[in-house]
């Protein structure tokens, strides 16, 4: 699979979206990511697996914890394809605007 849709894919669980919102707040251990969701470990671990697999976050080692913390240059990669659709839609809204202030008049 491309890296693009591994990071699609990821994101498209609101589990992951959740564990990646918690993760801007600064790096976080699995004990504390786990914390609002009623899941086992094991199954948290998986979910942080494949959020690493897509490139959107890292794993450090600390002693005997790994934190994770947010990849940057992962989410770029799906910022910089959402901004094409971005891009299309402001012109959009802007042709609109212009053509509401015709009737308008």
């Amino acid at each position: 699979m491309d890296p693009l849709s591994l990071k699609l894919q990821a994101l498209a669980d609101p589990t992951r979206r959740a564990m990646l919102a918690r993760l801007r707040g600064g790096e976080a251990s699995v004990n504390e990511l786990a914390a609002p969701f009623d899941m086992s470990l094991p199954a948290v671990s998986k979910h942080i697996k494949v959020l690493e697999k897509a490139g959107l976050i890292t794993r450090s080692r600390a002693a005997q914890q790994r934190p994770c913390r947010l990849s940057p240059e992962g989410l770029k990669q799906v910022d910089d394809w959402l901004m094409a659709y971005r891009d299309v839609w402001l012109d959009r809204l802007d042709r609109l605007d212009n053509y509401l202030q015709t009737i308008k008049e």
